[in-house]
């Protein structure tokens, strides 16, 4: 018989699809064995259903999978006659194929998109988690200075420019009974990168400056309202501007701002 016409029966596309008989299925194995061009015809076909399935469907079965993977590997040689399939039978065959891969790919594609609309929910949900988180954060340090600010105990000490920044001032409340110190730092401009504020409280006679603390994350603190530590004795209160992570001493010609208590 013409190996062209039996190749456009549509019988090599029902043999890949598992829909042939047990009898058809060895007579075109040993054909594919004894002609060169049925193999070839064959291992374009399953060729074509390995990438059609594993481009629209993440179900097609680890069985048929690795079966049809397996046809791969055969090695095919020369022709022999085998009765040829009805194209009614080839029809089916390239219907039932065609179903399948239309019901595979709407499968995909409603997982895909369910998947997305999940993964978008979730980033919602954490920027909206940690926006709430923010606001707190806010809210408590804002709560805070108020209360500070209100505090009757407080001894308030303005801190006014100095030569290197005239117009920088902050306010210091210190209560003695509860041996608390905030700084108010709203008159100070943001530090430069890898800079930061530090704060000292001083004696006068002799001068002994004694750090008390430093404005870490000074960008991020909206209410530029920070508490540091104790400044028993202190006569007066200074602030400089320091490389990062502070000095043992004061720069005083980065001095920006002094008070006496």
């Amino acid at each position: 018989m013409d190996v062209n016409e039996y190749i456009e029966s549509g019988i090599l596309e029902l043999y890949v699809y598992g829909l042939l008989t047990e009898q058809e299925n060895l007579e075109i194995s040993k054909l594919a064995q004894e002609n060169e061009v049925i193999a070839t015809e064959i291992l374009s076909i399953e060729k074509a259903v390995l990438q059609l399935s594993s481009s629209f469907s993440p179900f097609l079965s680890a069985e048929n999978f690795e079966k049809i993977k397996a046809k791969l590997e055969l090695k095919h040689g020369k022709v022999i006659p085998i009765q040829r399939k009805s194209g009614s039978s080839a029809l089916i065959g390239w219907a039932a194929s065609l179903l399948f891969l239309l019901g595979a790919g709407y499968f995909y594609f409603n997982w895909k998109q369910t998947s997305e609309q999940l993964i978008v929910t979730g980033n919602d949900k954490t920027k909206l988690e940690e926006t709430v988180v923010d606001l707190e954060i806010r809210n408590k340090s804002t709560e805070t200075a108020l209360d500070v600010v209100r505090d009757e105990n407080n001894t308030v000490v303005a801190l006014a420019g100095q030569a290197v920044a005239p117009q920088s001032s902050a306010k210091v409340y210190w209560n003695k009974q509860s041996n608390t110190v905030y700084v108010d730092a709203t008159g100070l401009p943001e530090p430069p990168e890898g800079k930061v504020y530090q704060v000292w409280a001083l004696k006068l006679t002799p001068l002994t400056p004694t750090s008390i603390g430093l404005l870490e994350g000074f960008q991020n603190n909206g209410s530029r309202f920070f508490s540091v530590e104790n400044a028993a004795g202190a006569e007066a209160f200074g602030i400089t501007l320091e490389p990062a992570g502070g000095s043992k001493s004061p720069t005083l010609e980065q001095l920006y701002t002094l008070g006496k208590v």
